[in-house]
């Protein structure tokens, strides 16, 4: 009787196990915020999500303007920011059904230790009253994020333009700079410059290049940042991945996702504070 020796056996074993289809993660796409992924939320809530589902999790961390319009475009499955008027634009338009709240933090005005300007307190538009009356450098992200969008509202309360109405930013002084860009390169240019700068929370805590910056001014209630976590609308965007976004949306709220944005500390202080039970 003719028989394959053992190597051969072995070899054939290896290239049917080759062959054979390898099982993959289920996997959605998430639209959110670099404020999310630069404090480093992240590092944390999407482990402990795929440890409870075996989901696979790819963000794409850019401005909350910019992840809404990939979201609208039906780029993403799911939907999680700040900038609550922006999300109830979204919900309306018909690209998502329900948004859900899902944590909150602050925001903070960052800026020289020695406060040059003399704004440290707890008055945000009586701080920036100051700073363009002084022509401080400030730094601006510029870039139609949450923290963009939060920012130019603040500025909108200071007097220096009609009611309603933005102001032009050579009312804010001749300090003021537009960057264009994320939170951590923001708060690296008013690190190396001596700039005052609006930051969440959050990616202060995380920054390492804090340098001669400090918190000057926190604790206004007009600081409060929101987060929101909506799924794609299936109606509108069939093709996406709307089963596995609802998985997420319904584990964050839970109190298991809750529990591990709570756990996420830096230095012992927490970052960010769950609040899905205020939907």
């Amino acid at each position: 009787m003719w028989m394959l020796s053992a190597p051969t056996l072995a070899l054939a074993a290896a290239l049917l196990a080759a062959a054979a289809p390898v099982a993959q993660a289920e996997e959605i796409t998430m639209a959110s915020t670099t404020s999310t992924e630069q404090s480093g939320l992240f590092s944390t809530l999407l482990p402990d999500f795929k440890k409870a589902t075996q989901m696979d999790v790819k963000v794409v961390a850019v401005g909350t303007g910019q992840a809404i319009d990939m979201a609208r475009r039906g780029d993403a499955d799911v939907l999680f920011v700040h900038d609550t008027a922006a999300e109830e634009k979204f919900v309306a338009e018909g690209n998502a059904v329900k948004r859900f709240p899902v944590m909150y933090n602050d925001f903070v005005l960052i800026g020289p230790a020695k406060d040059p300007v003399g704004v440290k307190g707890k008055d945000i538009v009586a701080a920036l009253r100051k700073i363009a009356a002084a022509n401080a450098p400030f730094v601006s992200r510029g870039d139609k994020s949450g923290t963009d969008a939060a920012e130019r509202r603040l500025w909108s309360q200071t007097g220096l333009a009609e009611s309603g109405q933005q102001v032009a930013n050579e009312k804010k002084g001749s300090g003021y700079k537009e960057c264009g860009c994320g939170m951590g390169p923001a708060l690296n240019i008013a690190a190396s410059t001596g700039a005052y700068v609006v930051s969440d929370r959050g990616t202060w805590l995380s920054f390492k290049n804090k340098g001669e910056l400090a918190v000057v001014v926190e604790g206004d209630k007009r600081l409060f940042n929101q987060y929101g976590v909506m799924v794609v609308n299936p109606a509108k965007f069939p093709n996406r991945n709307t089963a596995g976004a609802q998985k997420f949306v319904d584990w964050v709220i839970s109190p298991q996702g809750q529990a591990s944005i709570a756990g996420y500390k830096i230095g012992g202080e927490q970052l960010f504070f769950p609040n899905a039970t205020a939907n």
